[in-house]
């Protein structure tokens, strides 16, 4: 079977002299001369992606984000598939596919792209990536000309879809990795300076796709919300990612900035810690799970800026939103739970306890998106209405807590869906030494059917396999999960080709123009 073009805002210090190459910009300028200045939350050592080597950790994020690397595939803004550096695959058979490749693509340094250089990218990626292998489970990589022939250990229904994942970016092996983690990718820009907090770009006008319109882009990691806005609001930056949604309403309505968002699949999630002693108690994972006002926190905390979440996946997806039910917001409710199951105040401090054990929950969590700082605040508040502490932990060193296992909570937030497909979420999160299994959560029933959806080809059958497993997972209360995030980009008028796209990787690209 083969798929053709398919695809399955105060106070706080100014951000004075933070950007080089700042200029006039208007629209008789060449495009060599036009720079564009971009403040962004989203690229941070705690992010896992500095650097722009994919195959690091998350750092294949910002490769893909700031326009150097692409991969094979990508997604529409339906999140379909479609191709990118390769023109179509075929599924030879259940373990083989064949993936065919643009002929006409060069990397930044004007070697073509070849067969043999794609292959060279995925065995180096699969050699030393701490994701990739586990997600790809390939086993051979054969090249011919302009074509690959992908042979996995196991049926790998979601191969093509993992290979859109920013790690799959396809860069140039023989070009290496440099001290300060840049490659040489396929994409409309290349990075000439890179640290920890900043990334520079030039354009590259020999791109396969066409002359990027701005010559100069800066990415800049602010990380302090009012330092953010005011970087915009003073024409610092043109644009920003991840402004602090009390400062949004600054830039709403006001002609002189155009706003892009978009709902994406990201997750504000909590993980219930199943080591610990008073996770293990059902009554208290279901009180808790009662016990937090998704809607409250979605439309107050987050100013709209996002939507309750049901279960990991958002409602655009056939198997997400309202396919399956998770427990409401019922404090009332929650407090007859725990009475039922022997937690009571006794001592009148409004805290219950049982055993002599107070109901009390480390909840661990970090600062770097905004969301989570806010998550924590509401089910503080509410959770004490039914007499559970909260100890809140929030740090970017959570870390350490996780491989303490000190925590009977991990909030995060997640992508659930970068792949358009949700064999990555259940993979990742819910089965047995799965790499971010932060409540160790098991359950028979589970791994059973997560084994189904690894070996199931047909799109509707995969459907109600993820269906059937996310309603186990909340059945068990074994992961809370508060709202799906709505990404905003805000942007100085005359700013064009800049847009939000729910996959969350699509950012800097040759569409990219900035004109007075």
């Amino acid at each position: 079977m083969k798929n053709k073009a398919l695809f399955l805002l105060l106070t706080g210090v100014l951000v004075t002299g933070m950007l080089t190459g700042c200029g006039t910009t208007g629209s008789t300028q060449n495009a060599e001369e036009k720079v564009f200045n971009y403040g962004t939350m989203a690229y941070s050592a705690g992010n896992s992606n500095v650097g722009l080597n994919p195959h690091e950790s998350y750092s294949g994020w910002s490769t893909i984000r700031y326009g150097v690397g692409e991969t094979l595939f990508k997604f529409s803004e339906t999140m379909e598939l479609e191709p990118w550096l390769a023109t179509d695959f075929e599924q030879v058979d259940d373990v083989t596919v064949k993936i065919n490749l643009r002929d006409d693509v060069t990397f930044s340094n004007g070697k073509k792209m070849t067969g043999e250089a794609v292959k060279a990218c995925l065995d180096n990626l699969i050699a030393v990536h701490d994701r990739a292998p586990k997600d790809l489970q390939i086993k051979s990589i054969s090249a011919d000309g302009q074509s690959i022939t992908i042979t996995t250990a196991i049926k790998s229904p979601a191969l093509v879809n993992y290979l859109c994942d920013p790690y799959g970016c396809i860069i140039d092996m023989e070009a290496g990795v440099t001290a300060d983690k840049n490659v040489v990718g396929t994409g409309p820009y290349v990075a000439k300076t890179i640290s920890d907090t900043e990334i520079n770009l030039e354009a590259n006008m020999d791109y396969w796709g066409g002359k990027p319109k701005v010559g100069i882009v800066n990415v800049k990691s602010i990380t302090d919300g009012d330092t953010l806005t005011m970087a915009l609001q003073s024409g610092e930056i043109d644009a920003t990612q991840g402004l602090p949604y009390a400062s949004l309403e600054l830039f709403q309505n006001n002609d002189d900035y155009t706003i892009s968002s978009t709902n994406t699949s990201r997750v504000y999630q909590a993980a219930l810690n199943y080591n610990s002693a008073v996770i293990k108690d059902d009554a208290v994972r279901q009180a808790m799970a009662m016990s937090m006002d998704k809607e409250g926190f979605t439309k107050v905390l987050l100013q709209g800026n996002g939507s309750p979440a049901i279960g990991p996946f958002p409602a655009n997806f056939t198997f997400g939103g309202n396919a399956v039910k998770a427990t409401s917001y019922d404090i009332e409710g929650a407090k007859k739970v725990l009475d039922a199951a022997g937690w009571v105040d006794s001592d009148g401090d409004g805290i219950r306890e049982k055993d002599g054990q107070k109901l009390s929950i480390k909840w661990l969590t970090y600062t770097s998106r905004q969301e989570l700082p806010l998550l924590a605040e509401s089910v503080q508040a509410t959770y004490k209405q039914v007499g559970i502490d909260v100890l809140v932990n929030a740090t970017d060193s959570y870390k350490d807590f996780l491989k303490a296992g000190d925590y009977d909570v991990f909030a995060n937030a997640f992508v659930t869906a970068p792949t358009g497909d949700p064999q990555y979420y259940f993979t990742t999160h819910v089965v047995d030494n799965s790499d971010y299994n932060r409540g160790h959560y098991h359950n028979d029933t589970v791994e059973t059917l997560v084994a189904e959806l690894r070996n199931e080809f047909e799109t509707e059958k995969r459907s109600d396999l993820a269906v059937q497993i996310a309603q186990q997972v909340l059945n068990d209360n074994a992961y809370i999960y508060a709202s799906h995030l709505k990404m905003s980009f805000v942007m100085k008028k005359g700013v064009t080709g800049f847009t939000a796209h729910p996959s969350d990787y699509y950012e800097i690209t040759a569409d990219l123009d900035i004109n007075e």
